[in-house]
């Protein structure tokens, strides 16, 4: 997936060997950490950036899935689902991220 923030590039050229072993880690997290298909863990990854008000990660992990074939009804209703738990203005505060991508 290429960099959606400038600030990515800038940190993996300034060190490069950390974001390499960041990387690897993530990449084992997904492809060895459990059953879990690509469109499940990117709506998972959608729902908990936007719960822990993380908006720059919340902006890269909707661009992954919908990479990930995840359809925007699907992105939405991942974002719907954290008003339960984290309250309306949590999602207002994401839905106001999704909407401006």
């Amino acid at each position: 997936m290429e960099d959606v923030h400038e600030i990515l590039t800038v940190f993996k050229s300034e060190f490069p060997g950390l974001y390499e072993r960041i990387e690897a880690s993530g990449h084992a997290l997904h492809e060895e950490g459990g059953p879990l298909d690509a469109r499940v863990r990117a709506l998972l990854k959608v729902a908990i950036s936007a719960s822990s008000h993380h908006q720059r990660a919340l902006e890269t992990h909707i661009v992954a899935a919908r990479e990930a074939a995840v359809t925007e009804t699907e992105i939405v209703h991942a974002l719907l689902l954290v008003i339960p738990t984290c309250g309306f203005p949590t999602f207002m505060e994401a839905y106001t991220t999704y909407k401006g991508m």
